[in-house]
C-alpha cells in the first residue's frame, strides 16, 4: 500500500486518538480513558508498518509522538487506579466501618454471645448439637475433624480435592453466608439478624461438641488460621444489612427507595471489605489450615498475628491526626 492511501486509509484513527489525547490533556474527558486502549494498540500498530514500508520520516515521527502520548496516559492512569485500590482499602472501608461501629458491634453481638453460649452447653451436652443440625449432618462433621482422617477439615467426599478445587468450594460457601446475611437487611433486618443468630449458634454448637468429643486437637488448628478472615467478613456483612434495615425502618424525609440509596454506597464499600476477607479466609483454609505439615503451635501462633492484624486494620487505618 502506498502512503497516500496508507495516510487516506487510516487518518480518522489519528485524528480520534489525538482529540482524545488533547481531551485528557485538558483535563475534560474526567479523567476516563475511554477508547484510549484500541486507539492507542491501531496506531502502534500502523508506526510499525509505518516503519516497515520506510514511509517519510513525517509520518513516522506524527505516528512516534501519538503513541508515545497515549503510553504516557495510559501508564499515568493505571498509575492512578492503583493509587484509588490503595486509598480505598487503606483509608475509604476502615473509616467507613468505624463510622458504623455501633452496628457492627451489634452485628458482632449477635454473632459471637450466641456462639459462646452454644458453644458451652454443646460442650456440656453432646445432644443438644441436634437441635440445630441434622443427624447426618453431624455424622458428617465429626467425621471431618476425626483425628484419624486423613485430611481434616474435608468429608469422605472431598478427601481427594485438590486443595485448588477445596479454594473454590470455600470461596462459593463464604460467599453464600456474606450475601444472604446482607440480603436478609432488606427483610427490614429480619434476615440478617435471623442469619447472624443461627451461624453463631451452628458455629458455637459445632465448636463444643467436637471439644466435648476429644477432638480439640483437630478442629480448633484447623479453624484457628482463617477465623480472623471468615468471622469478621460475617460481622460485617451483617454491618452492611443492619444499614439497609435501618434506612428501611428510618428512611427520613426521603423516603425508604431514597434512604436505600443514600446508604448504598457506605454498604458497598463494607460489603467490598467483607468479600476481600471471604477470600482470604478460603485462601487460608485451602492451603494452611489444612496443611499437616505445619505444627499447632505455628497455626496459633500465626492466628494470633492475624486476628491482631485485623483489628488493628478496623481500628487504626485510614486514621488522620486527630482520629477518624
Amino acid at each position: 500500500m502506498k502512503q497516500l492511501q496508507f495516510e487516506r486509509h487510516h487518518r480518522e484513527d489519528w485524528e480520534a486518538l489525538e482529540e482524545r489525547l488533547d481531551a485528557l490533556d485538558r483535563r475534560v474527558a474526567d479523567d476516563e480513558v475511554g477508547d484510549l486502549p484500541e486507539l492507542y494498540r491501531r496506531t502502534s500498530r500502523h508506526l510499525a508498518l509505518a516503519k516497515d514500508r520506510h514511509y517519510s520520516p513525517a509520518l513516522v515521527a506524527r505516528l512516534h509522538r501519538l503513541v508515545l502520548r497515549g503510553h504516557q496516559h495510559l501508564y499515568r492512569t493505571r498509575r492512578r487506579w492503583a493509587g484509588r485500590v490503595l486509598q480505598f482499602f487503606l483509608v475509604e472501608l476502615p473509616r467507613t466501618v468505624r463510622a458504623e461501629r455501633r452496628l457492627f458491634s451489634l452485628a458482632a453481638f449477635l454473632l459471637f454471645f450466641p456462639g459462646l453460649v452454644m458453644g458451652l452447653a454443646s460442650y456440656a451436652d453432646g445432644r443438644l448439637i441436634y437441635t440445630l443440625a441434622g443427624s447426618e449432618q453431624v455424622r458428617q462433621m465429626e467425621s471431618m475433624y476425626d483425628p484419624a482422617n486423613d485430611k481434616v477439615g474435608r468429608g469422605a467426599e472431598r478427601q481427594s480435592a485438590s486443595d485448588f478445587q477445596m479454594f473454590g468450594v470455600y470461596v462459593s460457601n463464604n460467599t453464600g453466608i456474606g450475601f444472604r446475611t446482607f440480603a436478609g437487611g432488606l427483610l427490614f433486618g429480619v434476615g440478617t439478624v435471623a442469619t447472624l443468630l443461627f451461624n453463631g449458634l451452628f458455629l458455637g454448637g459445632v465448636a463444643g461438641h467436637l471439644t466435648g468429643l476429644g477432638y480439640a486437637g483437630t478442629f480448633w488448628p484447623f479453624v484457628a488460621g482463617h477465623g480472623a478472615f471468615e468471622l469478621t467478613a460475617i460481622v460485617l456483612s451483617g454491618t452492611a444489612g443492619l444499614q439497609l434495615a435501618r434506612a428501611l425502618y428510618a428512611p427520613g424525609r426521603y423516603g425508604r427507595i431514597g434512604a436505600l440509596r443514600a446508604v448504598a454506597p457506605a454498604s458497598a464499600t463494607i460489603m467490598a471489605g467483607a468479600a476481600l476477607l471471604f477470600l482470604l479466609a478460603a485462601f487460608v483454609e485451602a492451603f494452611w489450615s489444612s496443611s499437616t505439615l505445619v505444627p499447632d503451635e505455628v497455626k496459633y501462633a500465626v492466628a494470633g498475628v492475624l486476628w491482631t492484624l485485623v483489628a488493628a486494620y478496623f481500628l487504626l487505618a485510614g486514621r488522620a491526626r486527630r482520629g477518624s
